[in-house]
């Protein structure tokens, strides 16, 4: 089988999708809320900045994206409004979490999966093209963007005693 970029897109973002579950899997809803160090982000404030983030890569190239209704106040408080508050007023449980990152994920897969491999070449939104110029790009940032917010669990889970998974 030969693989398309549709199709190697797509695997990245599967991949994240399960790589950021398993990280916080073990995680209680208080674990969610603890910072590794003073002024870093906890984890809940990242997995909700990781589903505003494929919101606003996708939803302006791909308005008709049926992502779900986010609850009153989400985008603002897992952006850089919210990054301070410690919670726990306002911040969801990892099971709200992580369903509601996996119905915004897939609904980010669905969008990309109607495309074709031309398609990725055409030029992203005027907002982002800076640093994600094509189609390609802005599918592929928003899989790097859950990457790299989920490569600072690992430091969660060592404040925190959890097993090193990987």
């Amino acid at each position: 089988m030969v693989m398309n970029g549709v199709q190697a897109i797509k695997t990245a973002l599967e991949g994240t999708k399960k790589g950021l579950a398993w990280y916080v899997s073990d995680f209680s809803d208080a674990d969610l809320l603890v910072r590794p160090v003073p002024n870093a982000n906890h984890a809940a404030w990242q997995i909700g900045n990781v589903i505003g983030g494929d919101i606003f890569f996708i939803k302006e190239a791909f308005p008709d994206t049926k992502f779900p209704e986010l609850p009153d106040g989400f985008m603002d408080l897992h952006g850089s409004k919210g990054a301070k508050n410690d919670g726990p007023e306002g911040f969801l449980t990892k099971d709200q979490y992580l369903k509601l990152f996996t119905e915004v994920r897939d609904a980010t897969i669905a969008t990309l999966e109607k495309l074709t491999d031309a398609d990725l070449d055409t030029p992203s939104p005027e907002k982002i093209r800076s640093w994600a110029p094509t189609l390609g790009h802005m599918f592929l940032m928003a899989s790097d963007h859950t990457l790299m917010h989920t490569g600072q669990f690992t430091v969660i889970r060592r404040k925190l005693g959890k097993p090193v998974l990987f």
